[in-house]
């Protein structure tokens, strides 16, 4: 059994490192910096996560994992576990989203998980060209969508290595365009011509990850692959998803200074990410949690250009065999003021 279990984990990360190599492939033939769409799928949504600056690769959480690195759920404590968060994004943006993990029969067959993603970006004034003085003629509104299911699994297949996938159905719509010459009837107020197209996607994605403890106290390392997918188009040009590559490790201090982890925990994270449309980043992450009740946390990446520290708070509490958990982040994002983010955990 053993030795099912090593060549089962040497063949999955052989799989993963597959995949980052055929990205850099991609990457060396053409470099397409900051030309991917549906980039909402990289907006970081879970509190904690943020809180620490987005280095949580190689961190064992809950269902909230899947958004990140989706061996991370492997090992949750419990039988079930729902996330539910909402992100107040720039420019009156706003992000909801739910996880759920269910372990059955202990978790002998593994983790179970589903996650979902909305996007509310609000009313957009809608405009076409016209032969007028104006140049244009108004449409009314529209309002875009985004959205994105996702169904996750996540495995511990030894004591030190779990494993984890997650596979994503996202879809984007950007309104309905009005193609062609277009003269409005003073009559009804309509439009006597021109042919409507609507620009809608819809795709597969899917994420990989795993999580090695290494052995040494709580030294953990991880790695993941996010948004791989084939390329899609609207009506001409194509584009690829957000795909990011990271890799990361973590470590608890409190067993350097003989701490008692249930009254003073230390833990200091660090990852480094290579994503497809912006440049290489190196994170950083700090949590101090009091009686395993009270959390302050502290985040950093660079380079930014607008984004600078992470800052957040979380509060855990056990009511008759409930696990209650509620983090807030705060993101300082310079000329864009900021930006909160809150979720609430339930695990039993």
């Amino acid at each position: 059994m053993r030795k099912i279990t090593i060549k089962i984990s040497a063949i999955f990360a052989l799989i993963l490192l597959m995949v980052f190599l055929q990205s850099q492939n991609i990457y060396s033939q053409q470099q397409k910096l900051a030309q991917t769409g549906m980039k909402f799928l990289n907006v970081s949504l879970d509190a904690r996560a943020t809180a620490f600056g987005d280095a949580i690769t190689s961190l064992e959480t809950n269902s909230s994992a899947m958004f990140y690195n989706p061996a991370g759920m492997a090992r949750f404590e419990g039988i079930a576990d729902v996330s539910l968060g909402q992100t107040k994004w720039i420019a009156d943006i706003t992000y909801y989203n739910a996880s759920v993990a269910f372990a059955p029969f202990e978790g002998d067959y593994g983790v179970f998980g589903f996650s979902f993603v909305s996007v509310d970006y609000g009313d957009f004034f809608g405009t076409i060209r016209a032969d007028n003085e104006q140049g244009y003629l108004d449409v009314g509104t529209f309002s875009p969508t985004a959205i994105a299911f996702g169904f996750g699994y996540a495995k511990s297949l030894s004591e030190k290595f779990a494993v984890g996938g997650n596979v994503k159905y996202v879809r984007q719509s950007l309104g309905t365009s009005i193609v062609g010459n277009v003269v409005q009837n003073p009559l009804t107020a309509g439009f006597a011509s021109g042919t409507t197209q609507d620009n809608e996607l819809d795709v597969l994605a899917f994420d990989f990850g795993v999580i090695y403890k290494t052995g040494f106290k709580s030294l953990n390392i991880g790695m993941s692959v996010r948004n791989f997918s084939r390329e899609v188009q609207y009506k001409e040009e194509g584009f690829q998803l957000p795909l990011i590559f990271q890799i990361g490790t973590s470590f608890n201090f409190s067993d350097l200074l003989e701490l008692d982890k249930n009254e003073h925990s230390i833990l200091v994270t660090a990852d480094a990410n290579h994503p497809r449309d912006f440049p290489e980043q190196i994170l950083f992450g700090f949590e101090y949690t009091f009686m395993n009740m009270l959390s302050l946390r502290g985040g950093y990446s660079a380079p930014n250009d607008e984004r600078d520290i992470t800052a957040g708070v979380g509060l855990k509490q056990n009511i008759q065999g409930l696990n209650l958990g509620i983090d807030y982040s705060y993101t300082d994002f310079g000329i864009f003021n900021s930006v909160h983010r809150i979720t609430i955990n339930f695990a039993y």
